[in-house]
């Protein structure tokens, strides 16, 4: 008798549980779900390319003030006393 009830409540809870499944993978699978789903992942991916976005800007503004400072033609220097230097192309 007692054996009857443990297979009883076993197949009880396993037939909960297979239902659960079923009521997700129909939820997920359904246009709402599938759009949320979409829509999760184009979120994800647009923070990201935010992110990579302002990472290259930095990047480029910090190579460009480089080879600003490398190859720009140097102005007159500033002296002590307010005065500034000639140029040397003149």
């Amino acid at each position: 008798m007692i054996g009857k009830l443990f297979y009883l409540a076993a197949g009880a809870a396993l037939g909960g549980y297979a239902v659960h499944r079923v009521n997700r993978a129909r939820r997920a699978l359904a246009p709402g779900g599938l759009a949320a789903r979409v829509e999760g992942r184009v979120g994800e991916y647009r923070g990201a390319l935010r992110e990579f976005n302002e990472d290259l800007a930095d990047e480029v503004r910090v190579r460009e003030a480089e080879l600003t400072e490398r190859y720009a033609p140097k102005r007159g220097r500033a002296l002590p006393g307010g005065r500034r230097e000639p140029d040397e192309s003149a």
